[in-house]
């Protein structure tokens, strides 16, 4: 009968999880594919060796960043470690695919930082299969350990038996992107939001970052606050590639694995984009990162050069008038228009910071 409620039991490692609660159809299965797809994201036996999870870089605590705020994370076997600083998966959903948008002479969307991937649940089934992450020499070890799992069959009741294991990866890379489209994942939850539902008032200071957000700082050309096409909200991102100048990270313990593991050119140098559109002139470009959550998502930038907001948001500011930085990783493409010499004042810079600060989700007022 349409809107009868369902009680099931969800199994985790642990045991039973709990009874849920949900309406039939749709929204029960929806609810189903999250918790499993939820159950699939912290499992630490998925790894090869096992103890790391998808949790272990995308950490709800860390927005969804490395668990242990590192420049890049681990991978299960010890000293091997992928090229690049773990990006928050909060709000990927609305990432569009991968295009070039002729109009604006600008390839756009796609996840990853270099937008090598096509869709969530594409994106969910490659960590498990890269060495310099969860290890998993092929989809078949994955599915086994799966299929071990006392979650298992939930993963059946919602997908139906198979013995075919690319249908079966597909069931579990499948729950894995609904998890990564539930409310946890993308709760517009901050001040930000609060203060656009005329919730709660900005503090003087916030309202002037946002002033300068929008105008001296020039964050706005990028990280932009019109209403995201999909997510109907502002999403602090145009979803397009840009290279801000980023100097090479001498602490990427990337730089230390062994040849056979190495991802960067010969020199060093991580061409972003251009290694996935085999197109000089996109070298040095990366995705412009959804600002929200940006508070708690350190260190900054493709490579982790930046260890706080303080120091990525003085870099936009002075990066041409300044002898602080070493030059930038890859030069050619450096953006020279809307970042370098900001004219920033140390206390705008901190007044730009404290309205990024807004942008935070899981904000309590304080009610009086």
């Amino acid at each position: 009968m349409k809107g009868q409620m369902l009680l099931y039991i969800v199994f985790c490692a642990g045991g039973v999880l709990g009874l849920l609660s949900c309406a039939d159809g749709d929204s029960s299965l929806r609810v189903r594919k999250e918790t499993v797809g939820k159950l699939i994201f912290q499992d630490t036996l998925l790894s090869e060796p096992v103890g790391q999870s998808c949790a272990t870089c995308h950490t709800t605590t860390k927005g969804f960043a490395d668990r242990d705020s590192r420049i890049v994370s681990e991978g299960a076997v010890g000293g091997l470690y992928s090229q690049r600083n773990s990006m928050t998966v909060c709000y990927s959903m609305y990432v569009p695919s991968f295009h070039y948008n002729a109009k604006e002479e600008t390839y756009v969307g796609g996840l990853f930082w270099d937008g090598r991937s096509p869709s969530l649940q594409h994106q969910a089934g490659e960590p498990f299969l890269n060495p310099v992450e969860m290890g998993n020499p092929n989809k078949i070890s994955v599915v086994e350990k799966i299929r071990h799992a006392s979650y298992y069959p939930e993963l059946v009741y919602i997908y139906g038996e198979t013995s075919d294991i690319d249908s079966i990866y597909a069931h579990i890379t499948d729950a894995l992107a609904a998890y990564q489209q539930s409310e946890e994942v993308n709760p517009f939850s901050s001040k930000y939001d609060a203060w656009i539902q005329g919730k709660v008032a900005f503090t003087e200071v916030e309202l002037h970052g946002m002033v300068l957000f929008k105008n001296k700082g020039m964050c706005a050309e990028c990280h932009i606050l019109d209403k995201d096409e999909l997510a109907g909200r502002v999403l602090f991102t145009d979803h397009t590639y840009d290279n801000l100048g980023i100097p090479r990270n001498p602490g990427n313990p990337h730089f230390h694995v062994p040849a056979d593991y190495f991802l960067l050119t010969s020199d060093s140098v991580d061409l972003g984009l251009g290694a996935i559109v085999n197109q000089e002139e996109e070298n040095g470009k990366f995705r412009v990162p959804t600002l929200r959550n940006i508070a708690l998502t350190a260190p900054y930038g493709h490579n982790g050069y930046f260890k706080t907001l303080e120091e990525i948001v003085h870099f936009y500011n002075v990066r041409d008038v300044s002898d602080e930085f070493p030059p930038a990783e890859y030069p050619a493409t450096v953006n020279r228009d809307e970042l370098g010499n900001l004219g920033l004042t140390p206390k705008e810079e901190a007044d730009l910071i404290a309205f990024m600060k807004t942008l935070t989700d899981d904000f309590k007022s304080v009610q009086k």
